[in-house]
Order: C-alpha cells, then sequence, then structure tokens
C-alpha cells in the first residue's frame, strides 16, 4: 500500500526524541533550511515534559523557547511529519499510532531500514524511493549516508561491483553521553589517570587515544552489525543487489565528523579525472582535493557542516578499474537529522 494523504505546504512537524543530540539537531536544521512548517511539537519522555528547548524558528514558526511535551501515542494527532530519533524500541511501538493519525514517520533508527514496505532514502542517491512509503520512510545508517552520496555520481560513470570500506566514527555516532564520556575520558587521562579508573560506559573500552574496531554487537560471521549495516544499506538505496561491500568500522576520539577511506571497483574503467568532474558537480558533495596544498577533507575541521567532502581520488591499481578516496561528514548533520529533514522536504507539494 502507497501513502494517499495529500501532504499540506506548510505541515505540522512532530520532533520526537528532542532532547536527544540529532533531537537537537533536527531543531537546528529546521531552522537552517527555514522549513515551512506551520508547528513545530518538541516530544520526548516524561521526564523530560516541561523543559524549555530555545528554537530560533522556520517557516510560520516564531523563534522562542519550544516547551517539551511527553511523547504518547496522541502526541502524533494533526502531525503532518514526524521526525522520529528515539531508538528502534520506541519507533516500532509508535509506528501504528504515527500512521494512523495520518503523518509520515522519518525515522532515524534500524528498526524498519530493511523492511520491504520501508523506503531507505539519500536524497542526492534514491529519491524517487519516497514515491512507494505506507507512512514510514527510513534514514540510513550515518556511515552508509555519506559513503552512498560519495558512490552515487561514481555509479553513474559506470557500474560499481565492489566497495571495500574501512571508516573512522566519531563519539558522536553513540550519542550525546558518548561525546560527553569522549571529553570527561580525554581530562582524566590527562590528568594521569590510570585506565582503570578512567570511567568507560558509553564505550566497550576507553575512547580517549585510542581506537575500537567494534561498533554495535558482534555478529555470528565475526563480523558487527554496523558492518553489515553498510553491506546491505547500500545495495537497498543504489537499487543495486550485485554491489559487494566488505567494511571494517571503528571508533576514533573525535567529537564529530565520521571519516572513511574507501576503495572502489568498477565494470569498467573510470578515470581520475572523471571521477574528480562527476563528484566536482554532484549535489551534496564538495570536492576538497588538492594534495600540493595539504588540502583534504579532516573531521576536525567539518564540523557543523552539511556537505558529504571527498578528497585524496586515486588509482587503486590492485584491481582492474578501481579508485581510492577518502570521504568526510558530520553524522550529526548529514548523517542523521540533515537527511531526514531532506526527506522531509520531499514529501512537500
Amino acid at each position: 500500500m502507497t501513502w494517499t494523504k495529500i501532504m499540506p505546504a506548510r505541515p505540522v512537524v512532530a520532533v520526537a526524541g528532542a532532547t536527544g543530540a540529532v533531537g537537537a539537531e533536527f531543531l537546528r536544521v529546521l531552522h537552517d533550511l527555514d522549513f515551512p512548517a506551520s508547528e513545530v511539537r518538541a516530544l520526548a519522555s516524561a521526564r523530560s515534559a516541561g523543559k524549555k528547548l530555545p528554537f530560533d524558528g522556520c517557516g510560520d514558526v516564531p523563534a522562542g523557547d519550544l516547551t517539551v511535551q511527553e511523547m504518547t501515542p496522541k502526541s502524533f494527532e494533526g502531525v503532518d511529519i514526524a521526525l522520529f530519533s528515539c531508538g528502534a524500541s520506541v519507533s516500532k511501538q509508535l509506528r501504528e499510532a504515527v500512521v494512523r493519525a495520518g503523518a509520515v514517520m522519518i525515522d532515524n533508527s534500524s528498526a524498519f531500514r530493511m523492511d520491504a514496505d520501508v523506503p531507505l532514502v539519500v536524497p542526492e542517491v534514491n529519491p524517487g524511493d519516497i514515491a512507494w512509503h505506507s507512512g514510514v520512510i527510513a534514514n540510513p545508517n550515518c556511515s552508509t549516508i555519506q559513503m552512498v552520496v560519495a558512490l552515487k555520481p561514481l555509479y553513474d560513470l559506470a557500474r560499481i561491483t565492489r566497495v571495500v570500506v574501512s571508516t573512522y566514527q566519531a563519539a558522536s555516532g553513540a550519542g550525546a553521553p558518548a561525546m560527553a564520556e569522549l571529553y570527561d575520558q580525554t581530562r582524566e587521562f590527562l590528568d594521569g589517570k590510570a585506565d582503570d579508573e578512567l570511567t568507560v560506559e558509553a564505550f566497550q573500552h576507553r575512547i580517549a587515544f585510542n581506537c575500537i574496531p567494534h561498533i554495535d554487537k558482534f555478529l555470528d560471521d565475526r563480523s558487527t552489525k554496523e558492518e553489515w549495516k553498510m553491506v546491505v544499506e547500500t545495495k537497498k538505496i543504489m537499487g543495486d543487489e550485485r554491489i559487494r561491500v566488505a567494511a571494517t568500522c571503528v571508533r576514533v576520539p573525535v567529537l564529530r565528523c565520521h571519516g572513511e577511506a574507501v576503495n572502489v571497483e568498477f565494470a569498467d574503467e573510470v578515470s581520475v579525472e572523471a571521477a574528480r568532474a562527476a563528484l566536482a558537480a554532484a549535489p551534496g558533495v564538495t570536492l576538497l582535493d588538492d594534495p600540493a596544498e595539504n588540502a583534504y577533507p579532516m573531521p576536525g575541521l567539518l564540523a557543523g557542516t552539511n556537505d558529504t567532502y571527498v578528497g585524496r581520488i586515486r588509482r587503486d591499481d590492485t584491481v582492474d578499474h578501481g579508485l581510492a578516496l577518502w570521504v568526510v561528514a558530520d553524522q550529526i548533520r548529514k548523517g542523521a537529522a540533515l537527511n531526514a529533514v531532506q526527506i522531509a522536504q520531499l514529501l512537500l507539494p
């Protein structure tokens, strides 16, 4: 079943999980894009109800504080678009209530990404897939989003047959408490605390001055679920089950912005020059690739930006038709909130 409701030009928007890191970013992005909302509702758990959240305004909504409301199934009555970042279990619990209320859920969790009736959308890659949604559209995994934004213009030059990617993922991917832990733990480490005295809660090991090759749970084949997500989500978004993806996902001591080293194999020859030209012209991509000037994307300098940055483009001579590149994007912006609001823009008449 596809959605038949006509979206109003000035929709009512609910931000579910408004007090979290991504929820706060939803509010910033709605303002930055001047999304044409007639109303914005901030929803969260009962313990956050009554809290005031600063909002710079968008559409018909003036700047000022938003009062957080407790999120219940009745919260979505009169809502047109519900931006969700509450975790998979909450999204599953509230899906029926959201859809029954006539709203479209744009969900940032992993709850529905691989469901056959749920589009998994990156607007620069597969915007047409929103046409067959049935009330829910899934926001992909952060590491997948930035990779496919970079892959799409290359795929348009020649079919991609294989991708090998190693990620360098920021603490922000694990939420606001993880970012706080990186700050606190770094301070503790520099103050001379021993490893067994450090506060370790958000990660499996200390993240300060360390890299952890473990994101999400381990699966039976000894890969992690984060790596599995990159494999299956890439195929679904790109619309090509033949693409082979090998991923190794690593958490690094960076606050925001994921980096990815990506090796791409094509069915036919793609020159470095053609790749650079395609990426430079692609929507949502900034080419930052000038080795002579030491110009390449770096996570520490790109926090708060919207684009996917690509550099270090070079031949990979270990395969017949290969390129290597380096990709960076802000995990909270393009990897989460921005991509979701861009999906919401696609729904507008």
